[in-house]
This record gives structure tokens, sequence and C-alpha cells, in this order.
């Protein structure tokens, strides 16, 4: 199955990039940083689902417009006194295909599931505003990545694409990371 090899496949890249954006939370002494740090996930959701919308209509993922996205993102940057205005970099790959477009998603859904961890994170932090976007989908956020990846197997089911969506998740993964390293580094 398409998902279990990109979750095998992507290992490294996942772990990188989680250990770049847990260092910028684990930075974290107020609102206005939690904000900051926000601005790159913004930046960064945003510039992929712009890449994948012509891909992932309702006709391939019907619950798309139930799903989270930037829109949380930025409504938590609101909620916290900041605003979207000077975001950092945040370049996404160029998709072209439907299973492309699914296999970035993959990194944004897969986020998901360490969206409460992040919660908690935050609370130690003292910050208890602005995580509905790491809430994710509640009690049912099992349920929506169980949807997901049925769809994601659907288009991969010829093994011959596994190793296109698998390097399309990796470059997710890598320019996901790519927005934080700049934005710890200054540049």
């Amino acid at each position: 199955m398409l998902s279990q090899n990109i979750k095998e496949r992507t290992h490294a890249a996942h772990q990188k990039t989680e250990g770049i954006v847990v260092r910028q939370l684990k930075a974290i002494r107020s609102e206005a940083d939690y904000a900051e740090v926000l601005k790159g996930f913004y930046a960064y959701f945003r510039a992929v689902e712009d890449n994948i919308a012509p891909f992932v209509t309702t006709e391939v993922l019907p619950d798309v417009a139930e799903r989270r996205n930037s829109s949380y993102i930025r409504k938590d940057i609101e909620t916290l006194g900041g605003t979207v205005d000077s975001l950092p970099a945040a370049s996404a790959p160029a998709v072209h295909t439907i299973l492309e477009a699914l296999s970035s998603l993959y990194v944004l859904e897969g986020s998901i599931m360490g969206g409460p961890y992040i919660v908690q994170m935050l609370n130690k932090y003292g910050i208890e505003r602005g995580t509905s976007f790491f809430e994710g989908y509640g009690a049912n956020s099992g349920q929506m990545w169980a949807g997901f990846i049925t769809v994601l197997n659907k288009y991969g089911e010829n093994p011959d694409s596994h190793q296109t969506a698998i390097d399309m998740a990796n470059q997710t993964f890598q320019q996901f990371g790519e927005v934080f390293t700049a934005v710890h580094s200054g540049n």
C-alpha cells in the first residue's frame, strides 16, 4: 500500500523536519513568540494548498472542505493579536497530478496526529489560546486520517507510481523544514 511505503520511506525527512519545528516550539516564551511560529505554518500550508487546489477537489477528496487548512492558522494568529503580514518565505513543491497533490497533502494531514502533543507543550509554556489548528479534528482525527489514507491509496494503487509519491512527500517535508530554518537563521 502506498501509505505504508510513504510512511517508511519518508521517515528520515519527517524526523528531520519534526526536529526543526519542535525546536521552534520549545523556544516559545509568549503568545507573540507563538504567533511568529504560526506564521511559518501559515505561509507553508497556504503555499501547499495553493499548489494542490486544482487537483484535490471534492471529486477526489469528498470532505476536502471540512479538512483543517491554513484558515485555522490565520484565525489562531489573529486570536493571539497577530497578523499575517510579513510572512516568512515559503516555497511548496510544484505538483502536476492528483497523486502528487495527495502526496504533498499527506504531510499536512499527517501533522494532525502530533497536534495534541503540541497543544500540551504549548499549555506548559502558558499558551492557552490560539490552538485550534493543532487541535485538528479532535475526537474525529483518527477517522479523518483513515479517510484521507483510503483516498491516497486509491490513487496510488499502481506500485509504479509509488516512487513519485514518496519523492513528493519527502520534498514537502524538506521544504517545510526550510521555512523554519530560514526563520531561525534570520534569512
